[in-house]
């Protein structure tokens, strides 16, 4: 086809993201399976201070926490948990099914399991000799 070529972008505006999604959108809908992913962001503050937070969506009755970080002087004091458990709160009333994750092996899969998450997929050397691992959980 005439006048077609691929341009590589350091990084896509709004609508030339909403332009690249916009083709499979229309191929799931068709399907049945429209694509409606909704935001669940939640930010950790003290003052004006960012200290951490969570980044996901909602979509095919499932969350994705996408992001899920905690200042280094906040770990280990419950406030991961708590986004985790507000985000799967926000799920639940959206009609989730389930919540998942990617993590790494070197970060944080250990937290994850003492929620409940179960690993169900696993990409080895990513990076070197760690591993990608995929963790789920169904609300019960």
């Amino acid at each position: 086809m005439d006048g077609i070529r691929i341009t590589a972008a350091e990084a896509l505006t709004d609508a030339q993201r909403d332009a690249v999604i916009a083709p499979l959108g229309r191929f799931s809908e068709g399907r049945g399976f429209p694509f409606r992913p909704e935001a669940v962001a939640l930010v950790l503050t003290r003052g004006e201070a960012v200290l951490g937070g969570l980044i996901g969506a909602t979509n095919w009755d499932w969350l994705h926490i996408e992001i899920l970080s905690v200042a280094e002087a906040l770990r280990g004091t419950g406030w991961g948990r708590r986004l985790v458990e507000e985000a799967e709160s926000i799920a639940r009333a959206r009609g989730c099914a389930g919540a998942w994750v990617d993590t790494f092996s070197f970060q944080s899969p250990g937290f994850y399991r003492r929620l409940g998450y179960e690993v169900f997929g696993e990409l080895p050397h990513y990076p070197g000799a760690e591993s990608r691992l995929f963790l789920r959980k169904l609300f019960g």
